[in-house]
């Protein structure tokens, strides 16, 4: 398996390159040349597998340079400290309507679903070729903690993340923020989450800096993590029936990796009826698949900070197939937005989009009220992530074949949230019980590059 990228000009890359690279080095994201099958008779033979043998078997045709009994290692060890036998389980709120609970990790979210297995390829890689590398990121919430965690302690790596000063929930910041740990690093942005993603695009573009450091990343541009995250689409589809029933998966998203995954898997040929994008006010990405204008605005803070993105980095990667593959025409269209802050694809485009896709926008009312009835009807807390996600099912209509919304984090992350909107605060589980009486380590810095990229060389050195 060979991997492009979607402005055309980078070189072609296996995936441990990939993997190590993160960005592309045109500015462009890395997708598979081709897309392998998923032939039904394979998915048939999966009814009934653990989670382990599924993600073995999806993820394997993605996978060069490691043998297949070292993978099958890698992937016991990556779920081996889930809190959950089943990794992903499903539960049922509602006639014909699921949860995918991809938050038994060992930072309570979806992330660590795709971080602990990449922590894990990134060490071997690494220690076969007696290499080290600078990780670095930037966070909405959830995904810092999850690649602090999957990278702690491991020699051949530094890891830097940055998140927005103030626009994250308290135990999301904790969770990174008191890990004590020599080669983790924590700055806060005085900005947006989409300020720290632009920092991060400008390390990755400082060709001198990114050489020195020896840069990669581990966020959702990350081609891994998107490979790791198609495994629990096909996992839950299994169980509901597939490959001879379709299911609609519906994935509250504001950086479209996660619901990228998805379309990754219908690709592969996993019968999909619908992916449905649930966004907050943020919604970017509704207004694109409701007119064809992908085009940003100020964010505004909610209750579900995880979404509060204007800039949703994964697109680009669908943007790719919907150009049928043009690498020119990609960067042309994303210098237009990085320029102007806009562009618009046409009505052909838009309506082959359409054909998978459906959105929907969901308000704070909205959003306290799903997790106040949602509690009431089924003794279930959910957080304001995954409440975006059943109001946006319930949204879009009544579905023919049975709903999947991805749960993407547990409620105690978000506790502020839920007891304002159930009167219940949800308990954090004993492994981090004593996450607020934990000492933190942070450097607040400005929303600008130079100081950004001097800090991380002093602590890289």
């Amino acid at each position: 398996m060979h991997y492009v990228s979607t402005r055309g000009r980078a070189p072609s890359l296996g995936f441990e390159d990939v993997m190590l690279a993160g960005l592309a080095s045109d500015g462009g994201l890395y997708v598979p040349a081709e897309w392998p099958a998923l032939e039904p008779d394979t998915l048939r033979g999966l009814a009934g597998a653990p989670y382990q043998e599924v993600a073995y078997r999806v993820m394997r045709p993605f996978v060069d340079g490691f043998a297949d009994p070292r993978f099958r290692e890698l992937i016991a060890e990556a779920y081996g400290g889930f809190a959950h036998v089943e990794v992903a389980p499903l539960v049922q709120i509602g006639p014909g309507h699921f949860l995918l609970e991809l938050f038994h990790g060992p930072t309570l979210a979806f992330k660590d679903v795709a971080l602990q297995l990449l922590g894990h390829m990134f060490d071997d890689v690494l220690r076969r070729r007696g290499e080290r590398v600078t990780v670095v990121g930037a966070t909405s919430g959830d995904t810092g903690a999850a690649a602090i965690e999957a990278c702690r302690d491991r020699e051949a790596i530094r890891i830097f993340i940055l998140h927005p000063e103030g626009r994250i929930s308290e135990a999301q910041r904790r969770q990174m923020t008191t890990v004590d740990a020599a080669n983790v690093h924590n700055i806060a942005i005085r900005g947006t989450f989409d300020d720290c993603q632009a920092l991060l695009k400008g390390m990755f573009n400082d060709a001198g800096f990114r050489r020195e450091m020896r840069l990669s990343a581990v966020n959702s541009i990350n081609w891994a993590r998107v490979m790791a995250q198609i495994v629990y689409y096909v996992y839950a589809a299994l169980q509901l029936g597939g490959p001879d029933r379709p299911v609609r998966f519906v994935v509250p998203t504001g950086n479209f990796g996660d619901i990228y995954a998805g379309y990754a898997a219908a690709r592969m040929g996993l019968p999909v009826e619908r992916l449905v994008v649930a966004t907050n006010r943020n919604d970017l990405l509704h207004r694109f698949f409701g007119t064809g204008e992908y085009r940003s605005d100020a964010v505004v803070a909610t209750q579900s900070p995880s979404m509060d993105i204007q800039v949703a980095s994964n697109f680009e990667r669908l943007l790719f197939d919907l150009c049928e593959r043009d690498g020119a025409e990609v960067e042309a269209l994303m210098r237009r937005f990085e320029a102007e802050g806009r562009f618009v694809i046409g009505d052909n485009r838009l309506a082959r989009a359409r054909e998978l896709f459906l959105s929907a926008s969901v308000d704070e009312a909205a959003t306290t009220e799903t997790i106040r009835r949602i509690s009431r009807e089924t003794g279930r807390l959910i957080d304001p992530h995954t409440a975006v996600g059943v109001a946006a099912a319930e949204a879009t209509g009544p579905s023919p074949v049975p709903t999947v919304t991805l749960a993407t984090a547990h409620p105690a992350k978000f506790a502020e949230a839920v007891m304002r909107a159930t009167g219940e605060a949800p308990p954090l589980p004993p492994r981090i019980a004593d996450l607020y009486e934990r000492e933190e380590h942070c450097a607040v810095l400005p929303n600008d590059l130079a100081a950004v990229e001097e800090h991380i060389r002093q602590l890289a050195a």
